[in-house]
């Protein structure tokens, strides 16, 4: 009985912060994700790995800010994202209509296809979103995409 209540005791304690191997593990704590400034499109970016601008994988946090949404755009390649909070709303197209988006909440997986003209934001709420794609991850605004899909040279 003794041995037990020991026991019991001793697991009650707290114990000693782990460090983890920093070759083995890197990580960012929410207050150490490196948000950027807002832009004029009403979001911010927090690049996590890569570059979007040049090639390869990149991973970025992007934040959209309520009552701001992007314009018809693309993007050369495909994108893989997931809505980490709040609701994103999306809609396709070369027309711009807020009215006609589909809420996205949080949990929701989306795949932008490359070339595929879209637009996304927020509406009443904040959202915020993971992105994984191969860069470049460059928006072409709509206007700029030629009938073949392809954005002129």
């Amino acid at each position: 009985m003794l041995k037990r209540a020991f026991l019991a005791l001793l697991l009650a304690l707290p114990t000693a912060a782990q460090t983890l191997d920093p070759a083995a593990i890197a990580f960012r704590l929410p207050d150490q994700i490196p948000w950027g400034p807002v832009t004029a499109n009403g979001n911010q970016q927090a690049v996590l790995v890569g570059d979007p601008s040049g090639p390869g994988l990149y991973v970025v946090m992007v934040r959209w800010l309520p009552g701001h949404m992007s314009r018809p755009h693309s993007h050369p390649n495909d994108r893989f994202i997931t809505v980490l909070s709040g609701t994103w709303w999306m809609g396709s197209g070369t027309t711009f209509d807020p009215n006609a988006t589909v809420p996205m909440p949080a949990g929701s997986f989306v795949t932008h296809f490359g070339r595929g003209i879209h637009y996304d934001g927020a509406k009443d709420e904040p959202a915020v979103l993971l992105i994984i794609g191969e860069g470049p991850g460059t928006s072409i605004p709509a206007a700029a995409v030629t009938p073949s899909g392809a954005a002129p040279r």
